[in-house]
Parts: structure tokens; C-alpha cells; sequence
């Protein structure tokens, strides 16, 4: 009967050994999620780092992380590109939080200035810096990238206009979420 009882003792304090350990450290507390520790990058030159809260849209959360206006030329690998008025680019992050994989076209945003006058993307300038087209995001997939626009020299950039990729209630990915680029 020892026997048995020593051999559950053992059995026992094994099994209560295997769970998932728990580990605390800086990122994480009592009344907070725990984060991944993305390293943080250095904003380039004349880019203004944005504080703006994610937004999102549909199963897509954008971060809108930084901002670079007035930039009369862009360099790429092979190319030198020259603005009609000013190339204006914002970097962000994207995080498809659904069950699924995304069809999401990086180049579909839309950039609203001072005037109310909306701006397409800048395919060549796009193209240039080498920025995705349209890519099949993940589910959980995070992707940071810039977009371009060429704005006429006395605009200023207000608003981004974001398009997060079809969802089951909107399979043509029709709806939009409007991000203002400054806080009030």
C-alpha cells in the first residue's frame, strides 16, 4: 500500500510540473497584456514621429507611425524621382486581427489635405521606394511599409483614408476609416 501511495505521490507531483510556466518580466503586470518586444527604430530624417491611437478598420488595425512632408525628390535603387509639388509619405503599421488570411491592397489609401481634396497613392513614387502592392495578409500578420502621395506644394496632409480588405460583411471592401493625422 506504500508502494502505491509513494508511486501517485510521484505521479501526482509530476503532472502538477508540466503545465506552461508563467513568466513575469517588465512588459507584463497585473493589469496589463503581456507585449512583444519589437525593438523600436530610429525616425528618419525630417520624419515627424506621429502618436496616434490604432484604428480599425474591418479586421484590420492601422498604426499610423510617422510622417515626412515637403520632400521634393525620392531616391530608389535605380531611379530619381522628382515631385510635381511635394512627395508626402507615411509609414504605418498594419495587424490583420482575423481568423483569416486578407487580400489586402497597400496601395488603395487615400490622403486628404487641408483643403479637402483627396490624393492617390503615388504608384511611380511607389514603385521607386519599392512599397507593396497587394499582398495576402495573414491572419495575426503584421506588416510596416510607407506610402506615397505627390501633393500640391501649399497642401498640407490631414487625414489618411484606410481600406482594410474585404470582410464577411463587406466582401468589395467598400468602407473606409478615415485617420486624422494629428491629435485635437
Amino acid at each position: 500500500m506504500r508502494r502505491v501511495v509513494a508511486v501517485m505521490a510521484v505521479v501526482l507531483a509530476a503532472a502538477g510540473c508540466g503545465g506552461t510556466p508563467v513568466v513575469a518580466g517588465p512588459e507584463t503586470t497585473a493589469t496589463s497584456a503581456a507585449t512583444y518586444p519589437v525593438p523600436p527604430q530610429t525616425v528618419r530624417p525630417d520624419e515627424k514621429p506621429l502618436k496616434i491611437p490604432t484604428t480599425s478598420d474591418g479586421d484590420t488595425a492601422f498604426t499610423l507611425l510617422g510622417l515626412t512632408a515637403e520632400m521634393p525628390t525620392l531616391i530608389g535603387s535605380h531611379a530619381e524621382f522628382h515631385a510635381k509639388g511635394q512627395f508626402v509619405r507615411i509609414r504605418l503599421s498594419v495587424i490583420n486581427n482575423g481568423r483569416s488570411s486578407v487580400s489586402f491592397a497597400a496601395r488603395r489609401h487615400v490622403l486628404v489635405d487641408d483643403q479637402q481634396v483627396e490624393h492617390e497613392v503615388d504608384t511611380q513614387a511607389m514603385t521607386i521606394k519599392r512599397q507593396p502592392e497587394t499582398i495576402d495578409l495573414g491572419a495575426n500578420v503584421r506588416l510596416e511599409y510607407d506610402v506615397y502621395y505627390d501633393l500640391p506644394k501649399e497642401a498640407k496632409p490631414l487625414a489618411l483614408r484606410v481600406y482594410g480588405g474585404p470582410t464577411l460583411t463587406d466582401l468589395k471592401d467598400e468602407s473606409s476609416t478615415e485617420i486624422p493625422l494629428a491629435q485635437p
